[in-house]
């Protein structure tokens, strides 16, 4: 897990440096070939057939996907790498915030006290980071990129649910990461179309390979975290790609964060651990968050 995290912070670092010659389309559509390319070799080795029985499914989790990860990168290139990692990483405090507002629409006061209380002061403190982290943004006229970053980890929440259902049905982790590299291809093919191709220059677009081979490898150094390790303590790891992120954002880019956008991020962590243990309870054997 500590790989795969240090994976995805390293791709970060490579779309904030591409983001300067490519738009979010174009990243988004070489993101999606190179990855095509390394799940098929991959399905290949471990003998997973690539024909599914539920393809409207696996449209569905890529669309929400692609959004998730288009609107990801356009935070990379428009904010701190730290600020945008963190956003990136609220999905499992949306999760919280979902279960939540399912368990007050469903609420009979008659029936006693709501027992989502420790859920719900986690989505707060959650909330309470991205507040803070945010702050600095409006000062700087950085606001919409940080919305933006906040939609993504919004979009990977509900992407994180539908590869839940995918689970259930059986379907191989490889053969639905293989399909949203399909889906991510595609919808960065329909952007480039709209935006426009940026001018082709060999030494930028040696940049793009990492992000697909990175990406790449840090899903299935995720999966395999997931399924040899104990879940809690994977899903815990996993938000050391906020510390690398972090480290990269003040190493490579001289980015620096104040005070209070320390103690946000500090919550937004805190929060998310703590709601990944509280819903392990009633979940236990949920899948891994994909990026």
């Amino acid at each position: 897990m500590l790989l795969a995290a240090f994976f995805f912070a390293s791709m970060a670092v490579c779309v904030k440096i591409a983001s300067a010659w490519f738009t979010s389309a174009e990243l988004v559509f070489w993101r999606g070939a190179l990855g095509i390319a390394f799940m098929w070799v991959l399905a290949r080795r471990q003998g997973v057939s690539l024909g599914t029985a539920y393809p409207w499914m696996h449209t569905w989790r890529s669309a929400i996907g692609v959004v998730s990860l288009g609107a990801w990168f356009y935070a990379i290139a428009g904010l701190p790498l730290a600020t945008a990692m963190t956003l990136n990483y609220m999905s499992s405090v949306w999760i919280a915030a979902f279960l939540v507002g399912g368990a007050l629409l469903a609420w009979n006061p008659r029936e006693g006290a709501l027992r989502q209380g420790p859920l719900a002061a986690a989505v707060l403190a959650g909330f309470a980071g991205v507040v803070l982290m945010l702050r600095p943004t409006i000062d700087q006229q950085q606001l919409f990129a940080g919305l933006v970053g906040l939609l993504s980890g919004l979009g990977a929440a509900f992407a994180y649910m539908q590869v839940m259902a995918l689970g259930r049905l059986g379907e191989p982790e490889t053969r639905t990461v293989f399909y949203f590299a399909v889906g991510t291809m595609v919808a960065g093919a329909g952007g480039m179309a709209v935006t426009g191709i940026s001018p082709w220059h060999w030494g930028h677009a040696a940049w793009l390979l990492p992000v697909g081979v990175l990406a790449s490898l840090g899903q299935l150094c995720m999966t395999r975290a997931y399924s040899h390790g104990a879940t809690l303590v994977v899903a815990s790891l996993q938000y050391s790609g906020i510390v690398f992120g972090a480290l990269y954002s003040l190493l490579l880019f001289d980015e620096h964060l104040d005070p209070l956008g320390w103690l946000g991020m500090a919550l937004i962590v805190c929060s998310g651990i703590a709601a990944t243990v509280l819903r392990s309870r009633a979940a236990p054997n949920a899948p891994a968050e994909e990026h």
